[in-house]
């Protein structure tokens, strides 16, 4: 027998694993003077988590909003495109807020460091109401709060490349290049600080070629490669043979590996504008893991992955608890020292909580309040019906009695 109900589509594992996973990276990284930080993926070559970050939300977004424009409609998907960076603009301001905040407290309880100092936030609070016009236009982007307003550029481009795709869907990756380039060739940028003509440290020209890779891939407009020992080879090759330029010990200290990361760092390797060793590095990588994990996919199903999961799951509401939790766990290592024993407990709490708080999210998420509504009104819809269903037998009772006589 068939039936015409739709199956709910099923979440990847795979886009919820690794979006955890840089959710964890990135607490770690912004830790001060985190020594953890010496390991992490970012420390051996020329991407880090901030492109897993961008290409994952670009495949989220083509899962999340694609299907809005298909089944709904242009007017509707494009509001549903704005709804959501609302979101991530009162997540920015909120959590500009708030780490401020701690950074202004923190102040009044130690004298040094000046925490105010540390995160470079004197404009802010030595030019409060000029800054503060800035902070909402989002032409002040201080450094440390800069990847969420680069990720609403990349997404209000979604409208305007559902629209070329109605054209073709060769147009969009066409399209996407070319924006890419005019921005090397004419400066295209966003001020992040009049004061200082300091641009955004994100480029939304430069990491939407990333975010729309992974848009692409998830709407199934540009095929991945095929599997391939040779292609997974030279992948291999290519990563490992990257790592004495990205190493900074290794590259550091010799001087010929020096000037040929010199020479990469103005455009090849460049962060700010995503240099194209950056991409190339990043999809390297990519293809690597989803090669490994092809026919082990289960793996990413197990116990032992599913906190991780889970915090994929809720990557805005754990990226705005890890920034707070980094700067905190940085405050509290000032006070009782970085000895490794400090280190592996300040780490290990912080990621516990972002997993456990993942949890507590999700939970918000299912709405239990609704479905505890639900089986209310059902309890005593039943019972409602249960009532009149035994007045009715009694009635009945009565009135065959009454006829017997």
């Amino acid at each position: 027998m068939t039936s015409n109900t739709q199956q709910p589509r099923q979440r990847d594992p795979r886009l919820d694993f690794f979006r955890g996973m840089a959710m964890l990276i990135i607490f770690i990284a912004h830790v001060p003077n985190n020594r953890f930080a010496n390991y992490i993926p970012a420390r051996f070559g020329f991407s880090d988590a901030a492109e897993m970050f961008v290409f994952l939300s670009g495949m989220a977004a083509a899962i999340a909003f694609a299907g809005t424009y298909r089944r709904a409609g242009f007017v509707t998907g494009s509001a549903r495109i704005g709804y959501r960076c609302f979101q991530l603009y009162a997540t920015h301001l909120g959590m500009f807020f708030l780490i401020a905040t701690l950074a202004a407290y923190a102040n009044t309880l130690v004298e040094y460091p000046n925490y105010i100092g540390q995160l470079n936030l004197w404009r802010f609070f030595q030019h409060t109401e000029e800054s503060m016009i800035g902070l909402f236009s989002l032409t002040y982007v201080p450094n440390y709060f800069d990847i969420m307003p680069m990720y609403m550029g990349v997404l209000a481009m979604v409208p305007l490349i559902m629209l070329l795709s109605r054209a073709s869907i060769r147009i969009v990756p066409l399209f996407c290049l070319m924006l890419y380039a005019a921005m090397w060739l004419f400066d295209l940028e966003f001020l992040a600080d009049s004061m200082t003509d300091r641009p955004w440290f994100f480029n939304p020209f430069g990491w939407q070629i990333i975010f729309f890779t992974g848009f692409c891939l998830g709407t199934g407009w540009i095929k991945p490669p095929p599997t391939s020992k040779a292609l997974l080879s030279v992948a291999i090759v290519f990563i490992v043979a990257c790592v004495p330029f990205a190493h900074y010990p290794t590259w550091s200290q010799v001087e010929t590996l020096g000037k040929a990361r010199a020479m990469l760092e103005p455009f090849w390797i460049d962060k700010t504008n995503l240099g194209p060793l950056r991409w190339l590095h990043f999809m390297a990588i990519v293809y690597i893991m989803v090669t490994l994990l092809q026919g082990r996919i289960w793996l990413l199903s197990t116990r032992i992955a599913a906190p991780i999961v889970k915090t994929g799951q809720n990557a805005l509401p754990v990226f705005f608890l890890s920034m707070t939790l980094s700067f905190i766990a940085g405050m509290i290592l000032d006070q009782i020292g970085r000895s490794t024993t400090s280190l592996w407990f300040v780490n290990g709490v912080g990621i516990s909580i972002l997993m456990l708080a993942a949890y507590l999210f999700g939970w918000f998420k299912k709405k239990p309040w609704v479905r505890q509504q639900a089986y209310t009104q059902h309890t005593s819809a039943v019972s409602d019906l249960t009532m009149k269903h035994s007045d009715a037998t009694s009635l009945k009772s009565e009135l065959l009695k009454v006829k017997a006589l």
